[in-house]
Formats: C-alpha cells, sequence, structure tokens
C-alpha cells in the first residue's frame, strides 16, 4: 500500500494500527514507537498535543496488534520479517513417574498395613473364611 499516493481523506480514514502497518510495509523497516506515531501524526495532520495525548493508547494498540513485534532495542517492526526463536529448557528438578508411584506406594503400606493394630478393637476378628472347596462338600 503507498500512502504517497491516497488522498488526504482516505489516510483520514484508516485506523492508526493500518497507517503504522503501511508506513512500516513502505519504509521496509524498523521504528522508534515516537517517530511512527509522529509520522502517523504529520501524514493525517494531528496536532502535537495530540500525539503526546495518545502515545500510550498507541503503544497499547501496537501491542494487541499481532501484525507487530517490538524489538530488543524497543523499536517496532511487522512481526512477519522476524523469526521467533522458542528455546524450550529441562527443569532439573523434574520427578520421574517412577519416583512418584514408589513413594505413593510406601505411603499406602504406612496407612493400610499397620502392624500395630490392637486385636480387642478389630471388627472382623470373628470372621470365618471358607475355602471353595470345603463349601462344595459340606453341601
Amino acid at each position: 500500500m503507498n500512502l504517497k499516493k491516497m488522498s488526504q481523506e482516505e489516510l483520514e480514514l484508516m485506523s492508526y494500527d493500518d497507517l503504522a502497518f503501511a508506513l512500516l510495509s513502505d519504509n521496509k523497516g524498523q521504528m522508534k514507537i515516537i517517530d511512527l506515531f509522529k509520522e502517523i501524526g504529520n501524514l493525517i495532520n494531528l496536532p502535537e498535543s495530540t500525539i503526546e495525548e495518545k502515545i500510550g493508547d498507541f503503544f497499547e494498540m501496537l501491542t494487541l496488534d499481532k501484525r507487530f513485534i517490538m524489538l530488543d532495542d524497543g523499536s517496532w517492526d511487522l512481526k512477519e520479517r522476524h523469526a521467533q526463536n522458542i528455546v524450550i529448557e529441562e527443569d532439573e528438578e523434574d520427578i520421574s513417574i517412577e519416583e512418584i508411584d514408589d513413594s505413593d506406594e510406601e505411603k499406602e503400606e504406612e496407612i493400610f498395613f499397620d502392624e500395630e493394630q490392637d486385636d480387642d478393637n478389630d471388627d472382623l476378628k470373628d470372621l470365618v473364611i471358607i475355602d471353595e472347596d470345603e463349601e462344595e462338600s459340606s453341601f
């Protein structure tokens, strides 16, 4: 999109983020946010006081618009021009599944198989277990 060929009315109808996109596309390079917004202000004849008032809103707009990226030096450019490096670091404190299972089994043994049970409070002390073979012969 060539901004120089557009009429003043067309420029004034465009949003700030679309103007920024067009400026960065035409300039083929990154720009500091203040320079970018001043350039937009010059295109649509914004007074200096309006530029100072709305620079925060412009920053927020660029931050939320996925077409733009803020670089390490604080300048802005089109995201499509920059490759993103994704680094996945492994945490040395990861716990393996086996370690978790082992500790859970130890806890279960401590909870359910406590050898120091009081026989007086055992509800199942009168329980008689009958073997299947014994059961068939009794009939």
